[in-house]
């Protein structure tokens, strides 16, 4: 398919771009779907909670999302990155890493974040399986087992909920900003345990955590490690074309996933604080059920059936 092509273009081939891509395909949209790989959660042993896929490996459920979108002949999936956005509504321009590109009247940025683990030595080769950073999606692979909370930072919230899984939960407490007394207070009252020393790497055995080490060399045995893995948002492409974003960084959408921008959207990640599979299938979703909605209004001057936003209608 040539230039001015495409209803649709969907950046991004997560959980949040492969479910707004099935309901642009199947609302008979032409869409291009450009999935550069790299989903943040490719590393995950398997999808922790999602029904019908609970446990499933990330990238099999993205193979799976492919081979359903590949019933749909008005969609496209192409490995394939974006290097820039412009334009604007009716006539983005897209433009490709390595040359070309790509016109559409909407664009859906699904793009996804990235999490900044600890830099601690070791802890790479188990991301997503026995050290991880969220206890819902890894808590019950966990369960029973010698846990640890790592760092300071809302140390005694995250220990809490962790003793839902084990009653053998310690807090690693590497500062800063360091526990306030309120912390070391529900965490005596609760019985969980604090160590101060500081963790200078984790060592495996068998592909599995075994423990972590301190600076004078001593280990704690431990089965799994919750760490703290704040959000990296890819938001360069909404960002070059005016779009907001939140004072986290995330990308600025309402409920609906509209941006600031208008015909640009967005699902996932790139526009959550609560990342998870469940709420990007979602959001991706109800972003591409708006866009179809979009397009009937331009093509037969309905009125909307939700309000556009303008950059000073934060969400």
């Amino acid at each position: 398919m040539g230039s001015m092509s495409w209803d649709c273009i969907v950046v991004g081939g997560g959980a949040a771009g492969l479910s707004a891509a099935l309901v642009l395909g199947r609302a008979r949209r032409r869409t291009l779907v450009l999935d550069p790989g790299g989903q943040s959660n490719l590393p995950a042993h398997g999808i922790g909670g999602l029904l019908g896929h609970d446990g499933r490996p990330p990238a099999e459920l993205y193979a799976l999302g492919r081979d359903e979108l590949a019933r749909y002949p008005t969609v496209e999936v192409r490995d394939a990155r974006a290097a820039a956005l412009s334009g604007e509504d009716g006539a983005f321009v897209v433009a490709l890493e390595g040359g070309g590109e790509e016109v559409a009247r909407r664009v859906l940025l699904a793009t996804g974040a990235e999490y900044a683990a600890p830099e601690l030595p070791g802890i790479a080769e188990l991301w997503g399986d026995t050290v991880f950073h969220c206890p819902f999606c890894h808590g019950w692979e966990a369960r029973d087992g010698r846990l640890a909370v790592h760092g300071s930072a809302h140390a005694a919230h995250r220990a809490l909920l962790l003793r839902g899984w084990s009653d053998d939960v310690v807090v690693l407490a590497e500062g800063p900003p360091g526990l306030t007394d309120q912390d070391r207070e529900l965490l005596e009252r609760a019985g969980v345990p604090i160590e101060e020393r500081r963790v200078v790497r984790v060592r495996a055995e068998g592909g599995r955590l075994a423990a972590v080490v301190f600076a004078d060399g001593d280990e704690l045995a431990l089965d799994g490690l919750l760490v703290g893995a704040p959000l990296q948002w890819r938001t360069d492409l909404a960002t070059a074309v005016g779009a907001a974003l939140t004072a986290t960084g995330a990308l600025d959408v309402d409920e609906h996933g509209q941006t600031t921008v208008p015909g640009l959207w967005a699902a996932g990640d790139v526009g959550s604080q609560m990342p998870n599979v469940a709420r990007a299938i979602h959001m991706g979703h109800q972003a591409a059920a708006m866009v179809v909605f979009s397009f009937v209004v331009d093509e037969h001057g309905i009125a909307s059936p939700v309000p556009p936003r303008s950059a000073a209608q934060p969400a």
